[in-house]
């Protein structure tokens, strides 16, 4: 991925103790789906996982991979509800170790970069939650190279599949640009400091990018879902503020209120979105 592993480690090594205390109780890190008014987070990004699964077209026979797979939220799901054998990436150290310590039936893993990933097996089913956002960063998609690093994702992921394998995938979408420059610097801020190296991809450009290897079949935007999760996320955080200023200091709690306030109005304004597509490999 463009991301490289110390850009992805500031990411998501801060801690896996920390992330628990503001996601829900699998630790997903991603946009849930909100089904009833009365979802919870953790029943909302049950509903997430199940979606996905479905649009895959898992079934017990088969053998899936997750691209990067976090610390493991999504196997555990696709685990119980069952497959012949669940495989995940990720290139993340600690969320390898986490997803190693649960030790979850059926389950490998691998802390690798998916462009030096050799897969042991033709995958029936891929699964990817938001992990394409670490693909292109800014300074590549101002040089014009957004769908051609995409299209070479998809490019790889068909050659890992069997022919007519369905590819769940979801991921954070930019739109709107803001008018403020508060507003810019929060976004920037939130680059920068939380995700550096990744940008959100235009729904537009994934549109093209699947081409000539995948078909999209249904597509679904969740941005009023984020929009919760995100509010929800932060609740959890303010929550733990004491906790966590004592154990990891004032500065990482202040930059994460920051992200996730930005990312609150983000939603509201429109400024980003998040899409779940079911992409089917077309044979050649």
């Amino acid at each position: 991925m463009t991301s490289t592993q110390a850009e992805v480690e500031v990411s998501y090594d801060v801690s896996n103790e920390f992330f628990r205390l503001w996601l829900d109780e699998r630790m997903h890190y991603t946009c849930a789906v909100f089904e009833s008014p009365a979802d919870t987070l953790e029943r909302a990004q049950a509903n997430k996982s199940r979606i996905l699964h479905d649009l895959a077209e898992i079934t017990r026979d088969k053998v899936v991979l997750d691209i990067g797979c976090g610390w493991g939220a999504n196997l555990e799901v696709i685990s119980a509800l069952g497959a012949r054998e669940v495989h995940g990436i990720t290139l993340s150290p600690k969320q390898h170790e986490e997803i190693t310590a649960r030790r979850i039936p059926g389950v490998k893993v691998w802390c690798v970069d998916y462009r030096d990933f050799e897969p042991p097996v033709r995958y029936d089913a891929l699964v990817s939650i938001e992990m394409i956002d670490h693909l292109c960063s800014p300074a590549q998609a101002n040089q014009g190279l957004a769908v051609e690093l995409y299209r070479a994702y998809f490019e790889k992921c068909a050659s890992w599949v069997k022919p007519g394998a369905c590819f769940a995938l979801q991921a954070i979408l930019r739109n709107r640009v803001p008018r403020t420059r508060e507003d810019l610097a929060d976004l920037k801020f939130t680059a920068d400091v939380i995700f550096p190296g990744g940008l959100n991809p235009r729904l537009e450009e994934l549109v093209a990018a699947v081409n000539p290897h995948w078909e999209i079949v249904e597509l679904y935007t969740r941005r009023e879902d984020y929009g919760k999760t995100t509010a929800e996320w932060l609740r959890r955080l303010r929550a733990n503020e004491k906790r966590i200023r004592e154990r990891w200091g004032d500065r990482v709690f202040a930059d994460y209120d920051r992200y996730l306030s930005t990312c609150v109005r983000a939603f509201a304004s429109h400024w980003s979105s998040d899409v779940q597509m079911k992409l089917r490999h077309i044979a050649s």
